[in-house]
C-alpha cells in the first residue's frame, strides 16, 4: 500500500508555464474513495493529505501536503531523483526517476472534456499496468516537456510528452482507491532556489519502494 501511495503522490506533481516555464506555486484539493474495507476515505485523506501546495523553479519542484503519512516530496532535475518525507522514516528516501515501475498499455485523448478554473481542459486517459489514470490540461498553460524527459518514474515523462502541460485534475483508478486531485488557485510567484534542496545535514537512503 505504501509503494502505492508513494507513485500517487509522484503523480501530484508537475510543471507549468506560460510563454516561458512558469514559476510559482499551484494548490491542489485532493479527495479519496477508499476500495480498501479496513480503510475508509478519511483514513486516506489523513494520510496523503487533503491538499498539495506544489511549487516549481527551472525543472525543480517541490510538493507538500497536510497529510499525516506523507510530508513533502522534493524532485531535483540535476539529481534526476526525488526524495520524499515520510512521517516514519528518519532518512529520506529517494527514487531514481530514470526508473519507472508502472507502465502504460494504452492512451485516449478526449477534447473539450472539462472546464477548470475557468480553462476548457481535454483529457488524456491511461491505461496502466496500476489501473486508469485521467489527467485533465489545457494547451494555454504549456510545459517544456523536455525538462523532464529523464523523469520516467510515477508515468511523469510518459504524460508530458503527449500533453505538454500541467494538468488542472487528476483521476487516479487503482485496486486500493480512486483518487481525484482538481487545481483551485495558479499563483504566478518568484521563488527562492534554495526552497529547492534537500536541507542541511539530511541523511538519505534509496527509497525500498
Amino acid at each position: 500500500m505504501k509503494k502505492i501511495l508513494v507513485i500517487l503522490y509522484i503523480v501530484l506533481s508537475g510543471a507549468f508555464v506560460f510563454a516561458q516555464s512558469f514559476e510559482g506555486e499551484i494548490v491542489y484539493k485532493n479527495t479519496y474513495k477508499s476500495k480498501v474495507p479496513k480503510v475508509t476515505d478519511k483514513k486516506f485523506s489523513d494520510l496523503m493529505g487533503s491538499q498539495q501546495n506544489y511549487y516549481i523553479k527551472d525543472g525543480d519542484y517541490k510538493s507538500e501536503t497536510n497529510g499525516t503519512l506523507m510530508f513533502w516530496q522534493l524532485y531535483i532535475n540535476a539529481d534526476n531523483k526525488l526524495y520524499s518525507k515520510f512521517a516514519n522514516s528518519v532518512p529520506i528516501l529517494w527514487n531514481d526517476g530514470s526508473v519507472n515501475t508502472d507502465a502504460v498499455i494504452s492512451a485516449e485523448l478526449h477534447y473539450n472534456a472539462a472546464t477548470i478554473l475557468g480553462y476548457q481542459c481535454d483529457e488524456l486517459i491511461f491505461n496502466c499496468k496500476s489501473g486508469v489514470q485521467k489527467y485533465f490540461f489545457t494547451s494555454r498553460l504549456p510545459v517544456d516537456s523536455k525538462l523532464y524527459a529523464k523523469h520516467q518514474y510515477g508515468n511523469w515523462y510518459a504524460y508530458l510528452s503527449k500533453a505538454n502541460a500541467l494538468p488542472l485534475k487528476i483521476v487516479i483508478d487503482n485496486t486500493q482507491f480512486t483518487m481525484e486531485s482538481t487545481a483551485t488557485a495558479i499563483k504566478p510567484i518568484k521563488l527562492d532556489k534554495k526552497m529547492f534542496q534537500l536541507p542541511v545535514g539530511a541523511k538519505t537512503a534509496k527509497s525500498p519502494y
